[in-house]
């Protein structure tokens, strides 16, 4: 399993040194870009967008040029999550859209991205709400030829609000049973601790909200952590270790970026 740890400064990437998740929101105003000392995964910032606007705030097109920029100037891009919709049902009361359209536009953007940019490191996201609907999302992918266990990784959305949840927990241990290399998108040490090791990877920005209500640590100018990186490499040991997560045995499983 490799964990990403979710960053909103993207200065961070020049010096953290392990896996960063920063989203394509917080790099595209950006005039010049970090180069990344480490790989690091790019969130397309889908929620925002569509939570926010009811659709996307841009075209194919456009993420494509912004991605291959970032690839070019950044480096290290392990990979890109594609323009997917989210199935939360209040991102759904703003789109207009079932489930299932969420889901055939899901599977449309990622077959446009990867014929557009063969050459960029997209992933296909599985969308939906109960474990049918992932299950029939994945057979949107098999009849557009996209066989999900052969991929390299799988992202599975909708998730990130639900981390608590015992059905989630089985959603995830189904589609892992079924051959696919999973992604969790936003896992909290909850979701961690009940289905992490059907993961094979897993971002997390869930430091920044504990940050929230603490102190700043007085080696900079900050009322609290919730933007401090010294705080966030702390929680990201923490979690690595196992020290929030007493249910996850994190020492069973092959973590290959252990600071």
């Amino acid at each position: 399993m490799k964990f990403y740890l979710g960053a909103h400064h993207p200065n961070w990437l020049e010096t953290a040194g392990f896996p960063l998740f920063v989203s394509h929101r917080r790099l595209r105003e950006r005039r010049s870009l970090p180069r990344a000392a480490a790989a690091w995964a790019l969130d397309s910032g889908g929620f925002t967008a569509l939570a926010g606007n009811g659709s996307w705030d841009m075209t194919p097109g456009e993420y494509i040029a912004a991605v291959e920029r970032y690839a070019a100037e950044i480096g290290s891009l392990a990979w890109a999550a594609p323009m997917d919709w989210m199935c939360e049902p209040a991102v759904r009361v703003k789109t207009g859209k079932t489930v299932g359209e969420h889901q055939a536009l899901t599977v449309d953007n990622y077959l446009r991205l990867r014929d557009m940019a063969p050459h960029l490191p997209f992933v296909p996201v599985l969308q939906g709400w109960d474990l049918d609907d992932y299950r029939r999302c994945a057979d949107l992918y098999e009849a557009r030829g996209v066989a999900l266990s052969q991929e390299t990784l799988v992202g599975i959305g909708s998730v990130c609000r639900r981390q608590a949840s015992g059905q989630i927990a089985g959603i995830v241990g189904s589609l892992a049973d079924s051959g696919i290399r999973l992604h969790g998108f936003g896992v909290k040490t909850q979701g961690l601790a009940l289905y992490g090791a059907d993961l094979a990877s897993a971002d997390s920005m869930a430091w920044s909200a504990r940050g929230r209500k603490t102190p700043g640590c007085g080696r900079g100018r900050h009322k609290n952590e919730a933007n401090c990186f010294d705080f966030a490499a702390s929680w990201r040991r923490k979690i690595l270790a196992g020290a929030e997560c007493q249910q996850l045995t994190l020492g069973s499983m092959l973590w290959d970026d252990v600071a």
